[in-house]
Order: C-alpha cells, then sequence, then structure tokens
C-alpha cells in the first residue's frame, strides 16, 4: 500500500453503502483495510470494494467471533454499519473491542445514530436526508423535492464523514493511547453538509424555499440550460466580472434588462431569456465560445463522456481497474502519493494468508475450515 495513512490497518465489517465507502476512502489513501466477509455473500459493489484483503467468518460461530477479535486486536481502526445493538449481540461491540485493543477506534455508520427515538428504525439517504432539513431544499420552483441520488446522506454525510472521523480518532489514539467509539449518523451529517445554507438562512440571505435563492436554480446565471441538440451546459457566473464575460460572450451586454444580475423579482424573466438563447445552437457550440474563460462555465458531461473529456484525461480523473472505468483516488499529495487501486477481492479471498499472518498454525486454520467458521 502507498499513501499517507500507509500502516494503518481497518477492520471493515461487510456492508453496503456508506460504510464500503469509507473504507474506499481509507484504503485509496494508503491504509491497509480487511473486509470481513460472511459466508455466502456476494462481492459487494465494485468500486467501494477496491483496494481490499476479505475474510470470510461466520459472525453466527464462537470460533468465528473469536477470529474477529484476534483480528481486531491487530488494528488501528473497525468500522460496522449494523443496527445499533447487532454488533453487541454479536459479541463484537466496542466493550469487547476496546477491552482487548485499548487503542483502537471502533467507528460507528448508521442512519439516525446509536440513540434517539429513530435508532431502530429502518431508513435510506432519502430519509436521512429528508429528517436533516437538507432534502426539503433540493428541486426546482414549485416541484417536488428531488434527491441529489444517494450523495448527500449516504456518502458525503455518511461515509466521508466517518473516513474523516477514523483519521481523526486514529491521530488521538497515537498520541494518547486512547481509543473510542465513533457515532456517525447520515442524518448529522447531511445536516453539517448544508452548514453555509444554515448560514445564508441565518443573515436573511436564503428563502426556505425550492428554487428562488442563488444555488439552487433560481438564479439565471446559475443553472443548467438546455441546447439546440438536447445535451446541456452548466453556468455559475455568480460574481459581477464572471457576470459581465458571460454577458460579452452572449451578446447580452447590449440588453439592459441583464444590468439587473442580484434582482430576485427579474430572475424568471432572465431565465427565460438565457434558455431561448442557449437553446439556439449546439452545446459544441458554447464550449467553443466559453469553455476556459471566466464565465465559469462548463458542459454538463454523461458518465459515458465524462472519462473522455481533455482535462480529466489530463488530470487522470478516472481510470480502468479490473476493467471497469471508475474515479481514481483524490486528492493528490505530493509526498505520500498514493497507488492504483487494485480489483475488489473475492470473499475470503486472503482467508488463509490473514489467519497465518495472525500466528494461526495450518492444522488450526484446517480445524476452523472444517468447523464452518470460515464458511463451507
Amino acid at each position: 500500500m502507498a499513501g499517507p495513512l500507509r500502516g494503518v490497518r481497518i477492520i471493515e465489517m461487510a456492508g453496503i453503502g456508506p460504510g464500503p465507502f469509507a473504507g474506499m476512502m481509507l484504503a485509496d489513501h494508503g491504509a491497509e483495510v480487511i473486509r470481513v466477509d460472511r459466508p455466502g455473500r456476494q462481492a459487494p459493489e465494485p468500486v467501494l470494494g477496491r483496494s481490499r484483503r476479505s475474510i470470510v467468518v461466520d459472525l453466527k460461530s464462537p470460533d468465528g467471533v473469536a477470529v474477529v477479535r484476534d483480528l481486531a486486536r491487530t488494528a488501528d481502526g473497525l468500522i460496522e454499519g449494523l443496527r445499533p445493538g447487532v454488533m453487541e449481540r454479536l459479541g463484537l461491540g466496542p466493550e469487547v473491542l476496546l477491552g482487548d485493543n485499548p487503542r483502537l477506534v471502533y467507528g460507528r455508520m448508521t442512519g439516525w445514530g446509536q440513540t434517539g427515538p429513530y435508532a431502530q428504525a429502518a431508513g435510506h439517504d432519502i430519509n436521512y436526508i429528508a429528517l436533516a432539513g437538507a432534502l426539503h431544499a433540493y428541486g426546482r420552483a414549485g416541484e417536488k423535492p428531488t434527491p441529489p441520488i444517494n450523495m448527500v446522506g449516504d456518502f458525503g454525510g455518511g461515509g466521508m464523514l466517518l473516513a474523516f472521523a477514523m483519521v481523526a480518532a486514529i491521530l488521538h489514539a497515537r498520541g494518547s493511547g486512547e481509543g473510542q467509539v465513533i457515532d456517525c449518523a447520515m442524518t448529522e451529517g447531511a445536516a453539517v453538509l448544508m452548514g453555509m445554507i444554515w448560514g445564508f438562512r441565518g443573515l436573511g440571505a436564503w428563502k426556505d424555499e425550492r428554487g428562488v435563492n442563488l444555488l439552487d436554480t433560481g438564479a439565471h446565471f446559475y443553472d443548467s440550460y438546455a441546447c439546440a441538440d438536447g445535451r446541456y451546459i452548466a453556468i455559475g457566473s455568480i460574481e459581477p466580472q464572471f457576470y459581465a464575460e458571460l454577458r460579452r460572450l452572449t451578446g447580452l451586454d447590449a440588453d439592459p434588462a441583464f444590468d439587473a444580475q442580484m434582482d430576485q423579482a427579474q430572475w424568471p424573466a432572465l431565465k427565460t431569456k438565457l434558455a431561448a438563447l442557449f437553446a439556439t445552437q449546439p452545446r459544441d457550440h458554447w464550449c467553443r465560445l466559453m469553455e476556459m474563460t471566466d464565465v465559469c462555465f462548463a458542459p454538463v458531461l454523461s458518465m459515458a463522456e465524462a472519462p473522455m473529456h481533455p482535462h480529466n484525461v489530463a488530470r487522470g480523473t478516472f481510470g480502468e481497474v479490473g476493467g471497469m472505468v471508475q474515479p481514481m483516488p483524490a486528492p493528490r499529495y505530493s509526498a505520500t502519493a498514493t497507488a492504483a487501486p487494485t480489483p475488489q477481492p473475492a470473499p475470503g479471498a486472503d482467508t488463509e494468508a490473514l489467519l497465518a499472518e495472525l500466528g494461526y498454525p495450518a492444522d488450526r486454520i484446517a480445524a476452523l475450515r472444517a468447523s464452518g467458521a470460515l464458511g463451507r
């Protein structure tokens, strides 16, 4: 492994969504991430499961639980995304594992958190961001809330926040010898991601309704527009000098109506004019005119197009891993460059090797296999 987290060992209890994303982030940046898979479980989503080692363990078996405890004794951190209380019932709760390894950072990923009225309720990203006050803000004026796929709860407010917290707590543990438990709730993470908007609201600069504000498609100078060929462009000309460049390049500097940039009462009419203008030419025309200028412009690329764009090619934003195009690790480091990701392992691919590293002799590994503690 290479990267700034080289030498950090993380145990990941297999799950879906935000937990694997946190594991991917840690692995991308050099941590050794060991995924504990369950017998008969299919390999998870391949991008989130990259750059791992995998061991299959039956957590209903006392011998299997003992294996996970032995692994956790060697680790800096453990991440799990089960409902509150499940790990305790398995005999792998934080009191047990921190008793074995007082320096362990025990990261818990849930939607609602470990406590509170919703703690035991099922949910998904859409529910978490709804309760956080975030979903209400996403969408166009007069339309119902539109979830931004599952970027805000699962990944931004969940997996990314957990990865950050793991690094922070491991730094503390290395300095103090004291491990701890992280209660990472996607609802709270989604609320944190809305921090700037809460600030705008507190200043009276944000209306608590969709599609009428500066950044939520209310403004004519911050939106996407359809072109003559059915493709789209994105405009973000907020600052006066960027707005002036938009007007100059499109010829709108001759229309005095566009002088009223920040007059919200004029935004709908100005948006109609912009939409009509952009619909007169295909996307490539607008790219030739405004790409790489101070308009704050970009073409709206599909997932098929994005890896081929010259900027993304020059930066190596995307690459191929195991025959699949996917985003490469980010951000970049000047002194501790990260390695190229490796394809996710098949469940259990590293079982025998990991047990041997723990000091298990071959006959004990064979006995565990025969008993079903490592799956059959």
